[in-house]
Order: C-alpha cells, then sequence, then structure tokens
C-alpha cells in the first residue's frame, strides 16, 4: 500500500526518470539495433513522458476552448519525429515532462504544508463529566463540554483551562518555538501541545470554527487564489499559443520561397520555432513562486488569503494601525483614581462597579477588576442603563442621573475637574474616564494599555521601509499624541470613533493610493474591508480575521515587516523569472532565424530555462 501511495504521489517525475533512461538506451543502441525497435524505444518514451502533459493539454483546451503550452509542446515533439528528429523530440518530452515534475512537486510542497498541519489536530478527546471520562470524536464535542489534557498531549479544541497549569508548544498555529505559559482561565488551542501539566478545559468552539481549522482553510484558499501577474499570463498564454502556430505555420513555407531554403531546413527551422517560442518559461514564473511564498508564510505564523494580497503587500506607502489590541497589549490597567473631596470614594466607585460591569468594554472590565480588588460592594439599583457607543454610559441610579466616559461625552467642563490633573495624566499617554453626577463631575479614572513588546521594534521597521504609519485612536489629542511618540508613530488621528475608521482610511487612500489596515477587533472589519491590505492580529474577534486579507498568527506586529520583505522578495524573483524566460525566447528566436541553433541546443535551452525559473521560485520555501 505504501508502494502504490509513494508510486502515485511522484508518478510525474517517475515517468520523467522512466523516458529519459529510455532515450538514454535508443541513443545508446542507434544503428545497432533495428530501426523499427529503434523507433519504438522512441515512441515508448514519448508516451511515457508526455502522456499527463498531453491530457493535461487536451483536457484544459476541452474545457476552456483555449489553446495551451502543453499541446505547444506536444506539436513540436511530433512535428521533430515527422522530419526524422526522433530523439530530439523524445528530448523535448523528456525534459518537459521534468519540468512540469517541478512544478507539481512546488504544488505538492505547498499542499504538504497543509496535509502536515491536518494530522496535528488529534481526532478524538478525552470528555470529563463528573468522575466519569471517555474517549470521544472531537467532532463530536459542543461548547460547555469539559476535556482533560494530559502533558505530551495535543489540544484536541479550542477552550478555556478550568483547572491546572502547564507549558503549550503553539509553534503550530503562532510559528514561535518557545512554550507560552498558561493558567487557569487562559485560552487553548487545538493542534498545539500540552508540555508538562494536566489540564481541564472548557469548550468554547466546535471542532469546525476552531482557530486550528481556520488557519487550514484560509492557506487552502489562497492556493486557490490566483495573483494579478498570474492571470494575465494564463489570458496572455493562449493568444501567444495562436500567434506561435500561425508563426510556424507561415515559417513551414515562406522561407522555402523568399530566401530559396530547402523544404527540410524550412520544416526543420519551423519546429526549432514551434519548440523555442513557446512561453512555458514565462508561463511557469508566477505560480510555483506564488505558492512557495504563501507555504513559507503559513509555516511562519503569516497567512495570506491569495496571491494577489502576497503580490500586492510590498506596494504598500502607509499602514494604519488600530491602537487597542494592535498596538497595545489591548488589556489595561487602572493607575489613578481621583474623587470630588465631598464625595465618599466608596459610594462613587459603588456606582462605577454597578454601571461598567454591564460591559464587555476593555476599559470597562479594567475598572471593574480594580473596584474588586479594592473589595469595593455596590448596594445600588441601576435602571434606564445606556450604552453610547465609543462614548460612554449612562444610568439612573437611586432617581439620580449618572455618566461615565469620555470628557467630551461628559460636557466641555469635564477638563476643568481637578485643576490640571487630567492634562497631565493625558499628557503620560495614560485613557481618562471621567463620572459625572447629574451634570457635575464627581470622579476620574485614569487607565494605560501599555505597548506590545514589539511595538517599537516593528514600527521602526515599516519606517525603514519607507512606510508611513498612522495611529487610530479613540483617545483624546493628548493622550494619543503621548502614544505615538512613544511607539514612534508618524502620525496619529485621535477621538476617532469606530465609524470614522472607514472615513480616515478612505481618506488615506486618496492620499497615499496603496494602504494597509491593521485591527483585531469587530469594530476594525468595515476599514479592514476599505483599505488595499486588511492585516489581522490572530487573536482578534473572528469578524476580524474572516474580513482581513492576512492574518498575523501571532500577535506580533513584527510579523508585518516580514511578510513585507517576503512579499518582495517574491516579486523579485517573479520579475527575475518574467525578464529572464523572456530574454532566452528572444535569443533562441534570433539564433534560430540565423541558422546557428539546431533542434537539440533549442529544446537544452528551451527546457531548461523553465527547470531553472522553477528552481528560482523554491528558493522561497526557505524560512
Amino acid at each position: 500500500m505504501i508502494y502504490i501511495k509513494l508510486l502515485s504521489k511522484h508518478s510525474e517525475l517517475i515517468a520523467a526518470i522512466l523516458s529519459g533512461v529510455l532515450i538514454l538506451i535508443a541513443w545508446i543502441l542507434e544503428g545497432k539495433i533495428h530501426d523499427t525497435s529503434w523507433v519504438a524505444l522512441n515512441l515508448t518514451a514519448f508516451t511515457i513522458g508526455g502522456f499527463a502533459k498531453a491530457k493535461e493539454g487536451l483536457e484544459d483546451t476541452i474545457v476552456n476552448k483555449q489553446l495551451n503550452v502543453e499541446l505547444l509542446m506536444i506539436f513540436a515533439a511530433i512535428g521533430s519525429a515527422s522530419i526524422g528528429y526522433w530523439t530530439e523530440g523524445a528530448i523535448l518530452i523528456f525534459i518537459f515532462a521534468l519540468s512540469g515534475a517541478l512544478e507539481t512537486y512546488t504544488i505538492n510542497k505547498s499542499e504538504r504544508e497543509i496535509s502536515s498541519l491536518m494530522n496535528l489536530q488529534p481526532e478524538k478527546a478525552l470528555r470529563v463529566s463528573g468522575q466519569k471520562e471517555a474517549w470521544v470524536d472531537v467532532t463530536s464535542l459542543i461548547i460547555g463540554d469539559r476535556i482533560l489534557i494530559k502533558a505530551g498531549e495535543r489540544v484536541p479544541a479550542d477552550g478555556i483551562i478550568t483547572k491546572g497549569s502547564s507549558s503549550i508548544d503553539e509553534s503550530a498555529i503562532t510559528g514561535e518555538s518557545i512554550p507560552v505559559e498558561k493558567n487557569k482561565h487562559d485560552e487553548v488551542f487545538a493542534g498545539t501541545v500540552n508540555i508538562n501539566g494536566s489540564l481541564t478545559a472548557e469548550i468554547t468552539k466546535l471542532s469546525s470554527e476552531s482557530l486550528f481549522q481556520k488557519i487550514i482553510n484560509l492557506v487552502q484558499t489562497a492556493q486557490s487564489e490566483k495573483s494579478p501577474s498570474q492571470l494575465f499570463i494564463e489570458r496572455f498564454e493562449s493568444s501567444y499559443v495562436k500567434i506561435v502556430l500561425i508563426t510556424v505555420g507561415l515559417m513551414m513555407f515562406l522561407p522555402h520561397f523568399l530566401f530559396g531554403w530547402s523544404w527540410t531546413d524550412t520544416i526543420y527551422r519551423a519546429m526549432i520555432l514551434l519548440v523555442v517560442a513557446s512561453p512555458c518559461a514565462l508561463v511557469a514564473s508566477i505560480m510555483p513562486a506564488t505558492l512557495s511564498a504563501i507555504s513559507n508564510g503559513a509555516k511562519n505564523g503569516v497567512l495570506f488569503k491569495g496571491g494577489v494580497h502576497i503580490e500586492n503587500l510590498s506596494n504598500i506607502k502607509a499602514i494604519a494601525l488600530d491602537k487597542t489590541g494592535t498596538l497595545t497589549i489591548g488589556k489595561p490597567e487602572v493607575t489613578d483614581t481621583y474623587i470630588h473631596p465631598d464625595h465618599h470614594e466608596s459610594d462613587i466607585l459603588g456606582v462605577v462597579r454597578v454601571m461598567e460591569k454591564e460591559s464587555n468594554h476593555p476599559l470597562a472590565q479594567a475598572i471593574v477588576k480594580f473596584c474588586n480588588e479594592k473589595n469595593i460592594k455596590e448596594p445600588f439599583e441601576i435602571n434606564e442603563m445606556k450604552d453610547v457607543s465609543g462614548k460612554g454610559i449612562t444610568a439612573i441610579i437611586n432617581d439620580e442621573d449618572w455618566k461615565i466616559g469620555k470628557a467630551d461625552f461628559i460636557g466641555e467642563h469635564a477638563y476643568q475637574f481637578a485643576g490640571n490633573l487630567p492634562s497631565q495624566l493625558a499628557r503620560e499617554a495614560k485613557t481618562l474616564v471621567f463620572i459625572a453626577k447629574k451634570n457635575e463631575v464627581v470622579g476620574l479614572i485614569a487607565l494605560k494599555d501599555s505597548l506590545r513588546e514589539d511595538t517599537i521594534e516593528a514600527i521602526k521597521t515599516l519606517n525603514n521601509y519607507g512606510i508611513h504609519t498612522i495611529m487610530l485612536s479613540g483617545d483624546n489629542s493628548d493622550t494619543a499624541k503621548a502614544i505615538a511618540k512613544e511607539a514612534n508613530i508618524d502620525h496619529y488621528i485621535a477621538n476617532c470613533m469606530p465609524e470614522d475608521k472607514v472615513t480616515h482610511i478612505k481618506e488615506l487612500r486618496k492620499k497615499y493610493q496603496n494602504v494597509a489596515m491593521v485591527g483585531d477587533g469587530i469594530n476594525d472589519a468595515p476599514a479592514l474591508a476599505t483599505a488595499n491590505i486588511g492585516i489581522a492580529m490572530g487573536a482578534g474577534s473572528d469578524v476580524a480575521l474572516e474580513t482581513a486579507d492576512i492574518v498575523l498568527m501571532k500577535n506580533k506586529l513584527t510579523k508585518i515587516a516580514n511578510a513585507i520583505k517576503l512579499s518582495t522578495k517574491m516579486n523579485k524573483i517573479v520579475k527575475y523569472n518574467i525578464i529572464f524566460s523572456i530574454s532566452v525566447i528572444a535569443v533562441l528566436i534570433a539564433t534560430n532565424f540565423i541558422q546557428v541553433l539546431d533542434l537539440p541546443l533549442g529544446v537544452i535551452g528551451h527546457e531548461g530555462s523553465t527547470i531553472l525559473v522553477i528552481l528560482n521560485s523554491l528558493r522561497l520555501l526557505k524560512s
């Protein structure tokens, strides 16, 4: 069974090698065996080496009703044999089959990256219910089930740890080899490895919706989507093949009458033209390079959703970055509080806690956590609470109106509260939350969301690439300015409401033409879709992941610079491939017309250039 699988997996390569062996035998035995036997050897080499490509070419022509390179090469081989050049025709088929096998290897290599990922996800999970344990199919797990993950086992499904702590190897998802410490309430992802502790986790996503499965789906989709350059070459191919066939048809007659060539020379030169003018190398200039780059990215935690995105990434002139969760960790902490002397801190914070605990906003969660740590209780009954998106919340408590939120939501007088304290805190890059009772400011809470460890390095690298960086922040101007300065951001847009992000991206596109947007939240999705290229942080919302064109599986901004470098390298390789392949075709055609090129050299020059182009593309598989 294994032997059969290996044969099917490498069938093109085996066919090419076997064809080459038969050609070598025929060459050695030429003149030593009967002509019929010698021709039979070459015919066998033709059939074995050319069958796969001939079938592929015919099926493609029938389905798409367009001529292609495969048919052109078959015509050239048959034409060579028809004028007695059996060996040359067989060599043409052999090298063409070998280049096809190399191209298939590139595709298989890309597919193997996916297969290796798929093999990392366990099919069984140890479900725990009370004192009972049972092995079940991962597909049968539902949200809320609890599973036991022992040391050394792979995590079978996405979940949250409810018991235990351990180190988790997340390299299959993030590309990072350093294990991550996980404790109670931390997330674990399918396909990762539990290294040294026993964990109990509660399932949060079905197996079909896990982050791991999304990675597989994203890369599979990327493999099927073609870049603009590839689509252009494919459209060009059919027209070019028609031109070559018409030119060859004329070449078989005109030189005899115009230049006095013999019929043998005329047909011989026409067959050489058929070989050397074929755009095999040109056609192979892009797809192997694109697939190799996509595979490289997937292996290193950067998912491209198609060749168009990896091709366009190196062309961006500006990049807009959401602040919270992208430039910053996304987990703000309370740093300062100030309550008006006429009020008790516990009373004000009690009101704040009862209002904020109803919200899922990161700032609200940080404030509730702070109140819990201070053991604040809230013996208040809340009524008519309203959440004003991006601004704050209102409520009626004990028949009194309360507001919590930004300064412009509370009122113009907010910044006059407590002297110059709000301005001082804002200059320290802290986010300010004001508390108002009956439109009178009674308290102030300052929070700070620290920059990610790699933010400054990432921004510096982007600036070195000549890319203009813009931060989009909902904070006031003073706070946004301080954060932008700390991160070395070129420009910032403060007081940016969620619905304003699309407008700002459109304005940036007018100014810079090619703009990327980086975000992680649901409210970033429209802006991600509006930008030329949307980039989502891997730990972001599902909507952001689905909308983005590129996903950074590890929340590391430095991955963007790596992706740009990969895009730049791919575009250079494609450019070199195209220039090289066109140059070889031009030289071979010219030397054929001045009658210094013979068929064997034409075959070697043409097919050799195709092999070199594919091998050049395979360099992108290296990290």
